[in-house]
């Protein structure tokens, strides 16, 4: 189950790092105006999730990848909270929640990874 868990992680951070490029303005929408610059973000994070996808793909660096999973999907979690202030706020506790839901899926990977 470990290996799907990781690999089907990996899925959705490797669609999401290549949808950054694809429709970069629906990610620019969600970087609040406080952080600035939103095209450099989306691209740094769009490139952030492609690496941490890859490298959960890689059996030795699971373990390490599922840490950064959690690290970097828990780095967006500003994004889903200042959505709560401008955002229609069931929409938006609905993004937050579901990303507390990744946060725990990569923990529950890096915790079960072998090695």
């Amino acid at each position: 189950m470990h290996v799907i868990a990781a690999v089907a992680l990996a899925s959705l951070l490797i669609g999401s790092g290549v949808a950054h490029f694809v429709v970069p303005r629906y990610f620019r929408a969600l970087v609040p105006e406080w952080v600035g610059h939103a095209g450099p973000v989306v691209a740094v994070s769009g490139v952030a999730d492609l690496v941490v996808g890859g490298a959960l793909c890689v059996p030795q660096w699971r373990e390490g990848g599922a840490w950064a999973a959690a690290v970097l999907i828990t780095a967006y979690l500003p994004s889903h909270v200042d959505a709560l202030r401008h955002a229609r706020p069931a929409w938006a506790l609905a993004r937050l929640t579901v990303n507390l839901g990744y946060i725990g899926w990569a923990v529950a990977v890096a915790l079960t990874a072998p090695g």
